[in-house]
Parts: structure tokens; sequence; C-alpha cells
């Protein structure tokens, strides 16, 4: 095994989530030997969360690789930082220079059963309910569905309508976690984008949210990624 040492996983929500969604991936993390925080997100811009992740790379004070799950991919890629050794996308969008986080989430006919998502009065997105197992966490059990919907963190207009610029995947290596029953992110779009990479991309039958449904598939590719960077340095 390479030595990793000083490498640090910087764990990145997306939309309707915090940092405990990935609680079960941090215990494997640190199973296989390696340390792990989660950086939070306000949620109330695209530019915000990128400032928001920048701090959680400087307070690691090292080498950092950056997993973001869904919306958080946007968000990992928009971040310069010398620290950042790779990127791990975990069924996230990857939008390119010039494009929103929405024009590649609605680059496809969404899945049937898909939410229909729209702000409220006070300009905040949130998931209904019901959505968490229909949607984000098929595979989650109800306990845990409960506990998603209960910390949900809601998402603004802004994290999703920014252009972005060139996003740092265009100059770190990559990885990309596609899941095959996602029915927030359809599989082929995330295979778009992973394409659009060069992502090594690891292909499995898990739901949109395998931080909580299947976390030693998140794992084992955050381990590959690891192992890949402390090799190469």
């Amino acid at each position: 095994m390479p030595d990793r040492g000083g490498l640090t996983i910087i764990l990145v929500h997306g939309a309707w989530a915090d940092g405990s969604s990935w609680e079960k991936v941090i215990r494997g993390l640190r199973a296989a030997g390696l340390r792990s925080t989660a950086a939070p997100l306000p949620l109330t811009s695209w530019k915000d969360d990128v400032a928001a992740l920048e701090r959680s790379i400087v307070r690691a004070a090292g080498p950092v690789i950056l997993v973001g799950h869904a919306y958080a991919g946007a968000v990992i890629a928009g971040t310069w930082s010398e620290h950042v050794k790779a990127l791990v996308y975990i069924a996230a969008l990857a939008p390119d220079e010039g494009e929103t986080a929405a024009d590649v989430f609605y680059r496809l006919e969404p899945h049937p059963k898909a939410p229909k998502l729209a702000p409220d009065a006070s300009g905040l997105i949130w998931l209904p309910e019901e959505a968490f197992p229909t949607a984000f966490a098929p595979d989650a059990s109800p306990e845990d569905h409960a506990v998603l919907f209960a910390v949900q963190r809601p998402i603004t207009v802004p994290c999703i309508s920014t252009r972005v610029g060139r996003p740092l995947w265009r100059d770190r290596p990559s990885w990309f976690l596609l899941a095959e029953n996602d029915r927030m992110i359809v599989s082929a779009n995330q295979q778009f984008m992973a394409e659009r990479m060069n992502a090594v991309t690891r292909s499995h039958r898990v739901d949109h949210t395998p931080s909580v449904t299947a976390p030693h598939v998140v794992v084992d590719v955050i381990v590959e990624a690891a192992d890949a960077v402390a090799a190469d340095h």
C-alpha cells in the first residue's frame, strides 16, 4: 500500500443533505487508514459554497482529495487550490466552463420518479418528504429516510444558475462513481459527464445516495483515488 501520509479526504455534501450523510463513509475510510472531514456548505450560492470548501481545504493543512456528491460536483471543481490532488465524483454534476449545474442536471429527460422542484416564497428549494424513498435514496431503510428528511438543507437558485469557470477536473485526475439506478441524475447523464471529464469510471447498481445505501462502494473508489495519488507523490 502506498504511503498516504498527510492526505485528507474532504467529503462535500450536495443539495438536501449535510455532513451526516457521509457518516458510514467516514467510518469506512477510517477503517482503511484514511483521515477524512466533511465540509459544511451553506448552499446559499455556488460562490458561497466554493468559498466554504476552500476554508475546509485550508483547515486540512496539507494535500487533499475532494469528494463531491450530486450538486457538490460543481463545487469541488470550482476551487483552484494547489493542495487538491484529485477529485472524486459520487453520482455528481460536472458542468464545464460556461455551464451551470442546472444545465447538466436538466440535460436529459428526468427519471419518471424524479421530484418536481421549485423555490418557495423565501427562494429556497426543499425536497418533499416522499422524494427521499422514491428518488433520493430508494435503497435506504425507513429509519435512514427519516433522518435524511429531518437533516436536509435547502438549496437556492444561485447555486445551480451560476455559470462556472474552467473546472478543476480539466487539470486534476478524477474518478467517477456512476450510479446506475439513480433517479435524481439519470445514469446516461452521468456517463456523458464522466466521459467528458476523462474520469476513471466505476459503475455500480446503486441509487443516488450510495454514501448511505452502499458506503463500501463509495469507500472503495475513494481508496483507489488515494492510493493513486500516494503512488504519484
